[in-house]
């Protein structure tokens, strides 16, 4: 029989016997769960998901409430829409839901999910937070950066004023993508490449094959029982053979810096470098290996780079949809750099027009709107409502950000519901403000990724006014989102840059 046919023969045989196990067989429960929309056998919920989870679940909610338990597929997953539910999961519970669901892709592009991340909760985790935190995150090594980071901003606005020569439309999806990557290569591996270099080029592909991977849907992380399909439809053998091509890339950054540090050439050390002097560290308790290494790294890399332009390319979107605020910003960030080519960090202390912009659109468009999925390691009550242990947790902060009972016109871009407002990225207020997460998982790379979001965008509106391509209207203007590890734009985002000075 041909292949082929096997496998939907062999998926129909599984969903029958399935099926008929469920009807002949029914669950029984006494525990008081929470609503959940109508399912269909085998699947659950998985139909109502969609392409665009974030919007789909929030119009579950609008019907089923702000606290649902879907089925998707044969994981009970719990659905958390508003901001006094988020409280209950990131801070009444937070111990209970403080560990990750297992992510078949992660296990085998993570070293078994052995990053910060995807790890489940426990020591190895918080070693691993305390390494990332004390070594690249910290307030202190950030502020270390700054001249790095100011040369690199510098870098992007040469490759911007070079491009704006011509007349044709500047590619600032690439740029930005560009940008934010080449950041993190400086501080974690302590060196850039050149825009053509073929090591970068390879890098970006890679970064994209995994942004897909990780953010796509896998069978096995909704039907464990079939895990096998994703051998038969080759997902696996994707997810290792992009593994492969990082391993040896890794494997290659850490033998360069060894051989750079046995020679005495290394300049000021790089998150590799401080990896190393832990791993040779005798008096240390926690033993960081070869691939504890590689996982973390990896880490930086991923949330690093998406996160970070994903956030500056909406920006730019709505400051040219927005012409308003476009003025409102560029007169502020020009006022206080008056006379300056360049913004630079000490500059921006004093730029409240722009840090309420920034966290404006980590309202509107929250790079993560779902957070990253957590799991509960006990049962408990929330609400009245029994959750079972091993239910997998969603905080639908993107349905937080349109609560009209909360911000007014939620769907309009108005930094100035941020100005003289209290509200923190520390989501430590009343949980409605939480685009980094809260509590133990909160992403820990909040300061590192404020500060150079701040600095790069101040720069964009300094040094360029910018328009749409000649012949486009606002209207023409597409503002659709696609899904894959974060939440970014459909089309990439082409503008007319010219030089303000």
């Amino acid at each position: 029989m041909a292949l082929e046919l096997l496998i939907p023969i062999s998926l129909i045989l599984v969903l029958l016997l399935l099926s008929i196990k469920l009807a002949l067989f029914p669950t029984k429960t006494s525990d008081k769960l929470p609503p959940c929309p109508r399912k269909l056998p085998f699947i659950g919920n998985l139909h109502q998901i969609g392409l665009l989870p974030h919007q789909s679940l929030h119009k579950l909610s609008k019907k089923h409430g702000p606290l649902m338990l879907l089925q998707l597929g044969q994981v009970p997953t719990l659905v958390v829409s508003s901001s006094q539910m988020a409280k209950e999961i990131l801070k009444t519970h937070d111990l209970i839901f403080a560990s990750r669901p297992k992510v078949n892709v992660a296990d085998i592009m993570l070293y078994g999910s052995q990053n910060m991340a995807f790890s489940p909760y426990g020591e190895h985790w918080r070693q691993m937070r305390k390494i990332a935190v004390t070594n690249l995150l910290s307030m202190k090594r950030v502020q270390s950066l700054h001249g790095t980071m100011e040369e690199q901003v510098a870098h992007m606005l040469s490759k911007i004023s070079d491009a704006s020569s011509s007349v044709s439309p500047i590619n600032l999806s690439k740029i930005l993508f560009s940008f934010t990557n080449g950041m993190l290569f400086r501080a974690i591996l302590g060196r850039s490449f050149d825009e053509e270099d073929e090591n970068k080029m390879k890098f970006h592909e890679m970064m994209e094959e995994t942004a897909v991977l990780l953010g796509g849907f896998n069978v096995e992380d909704y039907f464990p029982s079939l895990g096998w399909l994703c051998s038969l439809f080759g997902l696996d053998d994707r997810a290792k053979r992009t593994s492969s091509k990082w391993d040896c890339v890794l494997d290659q950054m850490i033998e360069d810096h060894v051989n750079m540090n046995k020679k005495g050439e290394g300049e000021d050390d790089d998150f590799v470098d401080v990896l190393l002097s832990i791993q040779g560290d005798p008096n240390k308790e926690f033993f960081l290996s070869k691939d504890h290494m590689k996982a973390l790294l990896l880490d930086m890399l991923f949330g690093g780079t998406e996160t970070g332009y994903v956030t500056l390319e909406w920006s730019l979107a709505e400051l040219i949809r927005n012409p308003k605020v476009m003025k409102k910003l560029q007169d502020e960030v020009r006022g206080k750099a008056f006379g300056k080519s360049m913004v630079k960090q000490n500059d921006l202390s004093d730029m409240n027009y722009l840090k309420a912009f920034l966290k404006e659109i980590l309202r509107l468009h929250p790079p993560a709107p779902l957070l990253v999925p957590r799991e509960s390691m006990e049962s408990c009550r929330i609400q009245g409502y029994d959750i079972p242990k091993k239910t997998r947790v969603i905080v639908n902060y993107w349905a937080i950000t349109r609560d009209q009972k909360i911000w007014d016109s939620p769907e309009e871009l108005r930094p100035e519901r941020f100005e003289n407002n209290p509200i923190d990225f520390k989501g430590q207020h009343n949980y409605e403000y939480i685009p980094f997460g809260a509590g133990r998982r909160m992403c820990p790379a909040v300061h590192y990724g404020v500060t150079i979001t701040e600095l790069a965008l101040a720069n964009l509106v300094h040094r360029f006014d910018w328009k749409l391509p000649d012949g486009m209207v606002i209207e023409d203007f597409d503002m659709t989102e696609t899904h894959a590890l974060t939440v970014k734009m459909k089309s990439n985002l082409l503008l007319v840059a010219k030089p303000y000075f």
